[in-house]
Formats: C-alpha cells, sequence, structure tokens
C-alpha cells in the first residue's frame, strides 16, 4: 500500500491537548508515524491505509476544532546498506541492592498443658 502523510490543524491550547491529540493519532487504524509541531498546532500522520475523515472527526470530538491542511503520498525512502555503522547499546543504569530478607520462616506453637473451660 502507498503510504499517505496526512497534516492536520487541531486547536491545542495546552499540555493536556497535545498529549490527548498525540494518542487518538497513535491508536488509528495504519497509523506508523505521529509527530505534532506545538508551535503550529499541527498534527503529522504517516502511515498507510489512514482513514483522513474519521481521525478528523474523532479530533473535533475528543480535542477540539481540526482541519485537514493537506494529505500527499510519501515515497519509500532506499535504504543506504554502504558506510552504515552498527550501534551498540551499552546501559550505565545500575539497579539498587535491597537489603535481603528470609524467604522462609519457623513457626513455634505452644501446645496448651491444661484444659480450662469457662
Amino acid at each position: 500500500m502507498v503510504h499517505k502523510k496526512i497534516v492536520m490543524k487541531v486547536q491545542m491550547s495546552s499540555e493536556k491537548c497535545r498529549t490527548k491529540a498525540l494518542k487518538i493519532a497513535a491508536v488509528a487504524k495504519g497509523v506508523s508515524k505521529v509527530s505534532i509541531e506545538p508551535e503550529k498546532d499541527q498534527v503529522e500522520v504517516i502511515g498507510s491505509g489512514i482513514d483522513s475523515m474519521t481521525l478528523t472527526m474523532t479530533m473535533r470530538k475528543k480535542v477540539g476544532h481540526a482541519d485537514i491542511l493537506s494529505i500527499e503520498e510519501v515515497k519509500a525512502e532506499e535504504k543506504k546498506p554502504a558506510g552504515s555503522i552498527p550501534i551498540t547499546c551499552t546501559s550505565s543504569y545500575s539497579y539498587a541492592h535491597y537489603p535481603r530478607y528470609p524467604t522462609h520462616y519457623h513457626v513455634v506453637r505452644e501446645e496448651p498443658t491444661t484444659c480450662s473451660i469457662m
């Protein structure tokens, strides 16, 4: 399928609205990439088989006023295997060491020696 790039202008007045718009666009059917430009109040969605009208109506219901600015086809990027450098990821994150507690307990029950009914 052909990938489409949809640019929408969505009224996003707060960080909460931006987060909501990003979540709505991300869960839409066929979406592979979502980006937001908060300065321009624009949401850019890239994917294949995206229904732009349904996405716009959902944005209007959940976030605020939304308009489609442009819809265009995205050409597939050619991969260049020559000159690529493999990247190794090393983590400097260390786990906190917690004190060890016993994993088993010994329960001692004292049996009553006399019977008392009262």
